[in-house]
């Protein structure tokens, strides 16, 4: 019953992301909408039967909207940082690879924070210990390597509003 569950609040949500990006109210578009609704739904729902309850609470979707911003600001700020870099061999890079540590626990939110710290250049996460809650983050210019410090620097930007998501 949970699974069900879990499968609809899923094929809403990824119906409604369809219908924003595709931006178009046609039969076809729908249509398409709700096979591709339904294939995601029977895929990835499996990930959200720990709480399905939590899906129905409106403000982890306006928190979702926050981390979106979060996310955007982030990369632009990383893309001109990379940029720079590369027009102007001159500024300095410490590449290397820093051991970071996040309180989220959910296999979801340490994904969702794995592949944010991915997606956003200059940082790349090479390794993940659930258990522990540690990632091993390659950085291009490190800028600490205490832990405390480099998690501070990488994690808690994002961290804090995954937390509320899917936590």
């Amino acid at each position: 019953m949970i699974r069900v569950k879990s499968g609809i609040v899923t094929f809403f949500v990824a119906f409604a992301v369809w219908m924003v990006l595709s931006w178009e109210a046609g039969v076809a578009s729908i249509a398409a909408g709700m096979l591709i609704s339904a294939l995601v739904s029977l895929a990835t729902s499996h990930l959200f039967t720990g709480n399905h309850g939590k899906w129905a609470q409106p403000k982890r979707y306006f928190y979702f909207l926050i981390y979106i911003l979060i996310f955007l600001r982030e990369c632009v700020k990383a893309n001109i940082d990379v940029a720079m870099r590369v027009i102007r061999p001159s500024l300095p890079i410490n590449p290397g690879i820093v051991k970071v540590r996040t309180r989220l626990k959910s296999e979801a939110a340490l994904t969702f924070l794995a592949n944010s710290i991915t997606l956003t250049p200059g940082t790349l996460s090479v390794d993940l210990d659930p258990a522990t809650g540690v990632i091993y983050v390659h950085w291009i210019d490190v800028k600490d390597t205490d832990m405390v410090k480099a998690t501070n620097i990488i994690v808690k930007r994002f961290e804090q509003v995954i937390e509320k998501v899917f936590e």
